[in-house]
């Protein structure tokens, strides 16, 4: 009986441990396998939310939609419990910036889940579904950490374009997420029904005069801070893919293309978006010229004048990594060269 409760114990500790490394140790084949997940899912999840501002693909594939929202808040769950269960500080970790976005980025779906009437067809309820894109900055978050913790063991180029691509694709996300609910929303035929519902109602109570023009019977969406109305020909923003036709064209040109906001939230939103497009070609920028002088001149990948690093700083980073204890780390300090190299050949 003795040996069954100590096996059992020593499998559970087994367990506990290999989800430990899944969520703490960047290093091992299972986080990366976890990390390999997550980001199919982060994609899988940014198509859906631009596919279900597509008409008729909406309406037809609804239900698809909704299960792969369901699956991909399941993963992210899990994933955000893993990263709460067992991080150092707890309290800390929910209350940081990347806590806060694994927390906000699901809780739209679970307030759908839940039918709150009080959300319901409301402005809050739209701001909680642009929170959604938010997720795709974890894609950002897990290669910044892989670079910080060297796990990338390939060309240090591939690894720059691998994190440049994910950064563009971040901000293309996140660009046109809110450029289609700021503005795009403005003229959507839920508002645009529900916009010419209530001057029907209003034209009903107070007839229009008989030389009044047909167009004022017509519902004219209108900028909500400028007030000037948004006539037909400068909708652009119909759904998220067309506004990241939008954010390329911006992105790659600093300027407005075929298509451009004429609201204020919408400018404001391309503003930063130009923004954005010249500090990503800075980025790109360094990238090509480290590959050329690389590929012409010859140069070394790796930086040969960074200093060596110190026996400090080495402990530090196995302290931080908590594959050793403070009071050990304190120990090794007090060795000689000749002990620690005695001991090692030991292990």
């Amino acid at each position: 009986m003795g040996t069954i409760m100590s096996n059992s114990i020593s499998s559970a500790h087994q367990g506990d441990s290999v989800i430990r490394r899944v969520f703490t140790e960047p290093t091992t084949a299972a986080f990366q396998r976890w990390v390999a997940v997550i980001n199919f899912w982060i994609l899988i999840s940014c198509l859906s939310l631009a596919g279900e501002t597509v008409e008729p693909y909406a309406t037809t594939y609804d239900h698809l939609f909704t299960m792969v929202e369901y699956a991909a808040v399941l993963f992210f769950t899990i994933d955000y419990l893993g990263n709460l269960y067992f991080a150092k500080d707890r309290v800390k970790y929910f209350f940081s910036f990347w806590g806060l976005v694994d927390l906000i980025s699901i809780m739209p779906t679970y307030l759908m889940v839940m039918n709150l009437t009080a959300l319901q067809g409301s402005k809050v309820f739209r701001v909680l579904r642009v929170v959604r894109v938010l997720r795709v900055l974890k894609m950002a978050r897990i290669a910044l950490q892989q670079l910080e913790n060297k796990v990338e063991k390939s060309n240090p180029i591939l690894t720059n374009l691998k994190i440049y691509f994910i950064a563009l694709f971040s901000v293309v996300m996140i660009s046109s997420t809110l450029m289609y609910y700021v503005e795009g929303n403005l003229y959507s035929p839920e508002a645009i029904g529900h916009g010419q519902e209530l001057l029907d109602a209003q034209i009903k109570a107070t007839p229009l005069p008989a030389d009044a023009p047909p167009e004022a019977s017509k519902f004219m969406p209108v900028d909500p801070v400028s007030g000037n109305p948004i006539p037909e020909d400068k909708r652009f923003f119909t759904s998220i893919p067309a506004a990241m036709w939008w954010c390329m064209v911006t992105l790659t040109t600093t300027g407005y293309g075929d298509m451009f906001p004429i609201t204020f939230g919408g400018r404001f939103i391309a503003a930063i978006t130009m923004l954005m497009g010249l500090v990503l070609f800075g980025i790109l920028l360094n990238i090509v010229g480290k590959t050329i002088m690389v590929m012409l001149f010859g140069e070394s990948l790796t930086d040969d004048s960074q200093t060596p690093a110190t026996r400090e700083s080495i402990l530090k980073s196995l302290v931080s990594r908590g594959w050793i204890s403070e009071q050990r780390a304190s120990e090794i300090e007090l060795l000689s060269e000749d002990d620690i190299k005695s001991r090692m050949k030991n292990l």
